[in-house]
């Protein structure tokens, strides 16, 4: 009786990493969001079955997590049942609620999760560019929690990373630059319409701003 969370990375199918195609190759099942990037990852090793979500509003939401936690809770009652996700199955992941609606009707189900790369991870790749050294303090920062939540953070940690700020990037962008910072950004990362120069107006959900400190050479933040 087990569920495993699977992290594929943001976007590019060479960050599949050996464990987690192990462990896609292992289950009994595999699940996917459907029509998303982890579909197209996974669907390349494994045969997967899709399941459809809906973030439009709670009622939604709630229902599409029930029918997907009974579905993934039958095939865990009596096996290995996974879900591949993209990013980190650990953060800001539909599996979180995936395991939690399944833990509900399978109380004594193991939950396990294997890490994946993170947008943040591939766009500092990407880039160039140093998320944190030394002493600094890093701050993840979903947008949706308001222009203020960023800047106090901006005002508070050296690097600043900002997710699921695409429809309103103009503020995000306006915050960070008030702040003294030059941003990084990156959308569609590791896919065939990836850019990392940010539009004039706004971007895909899937968007990954970094804010980055001004550095004084080397070891200064030691």
């Amino acid at each position: 009786m087990r569920l495993i969370g699977i992290g594929v990375g943001p976007g590019d199918p060479e960050h599949l990493t050996l464990k987690a195609l192990r462990a896609l190759k292992e289950a009994d099942r595999v699940f996917v969001p459907s029509l998303g990037r982890a579909a197209e990852i996974v669907s390349e090793h494994v045969e997967c079955t899709p399941l459809d979500f809906a973030m439009s509003d709670a009622a939604s939401r709630d229902e599409h997590w029930d029918k997907a936690g009974a579905l993934i809770a039958e095939v865990a009652r009596a096996g290995t049942a996974a879900f591949a996700t993209i990013g980190d199955p650990n953060v800001y992941s539909t599996f979180t609620y995936i395991a939690h609606t399944v833990r509900a009707l399978l109380p004594d189900v193991t939950i396990e999760t294997v890490p994946g790369i993170t947008a943040m991870q591939d766009l500092a790749s990407r880039t160039g560019t140093v998320l944190a050294e030394g002493e600094e303090r890093l701050a993840l920062v979903p947008y949706t929690a308001g222009d203020d939540k960023l800047r106090e953070a901006l005002a508070s940690f050296d690097t600043v990373i900002v997710y699921k700020g695409g429809r309103h990037l103009p503020d995000v962008l306006r915050a960070v630059d008030e702040a003294g910072r030059e941003p990084v950004y990156g959308e569609e990362l590791g896919r065939a319409k990836q850019t990392l120069v940010a539009p004039d107006g706004r971007a895909p959900y899937f968007s990954t701003v970094i804010a980055p400190p001004r550095r004084a050479g080397r070891g200064g933040r030691l």
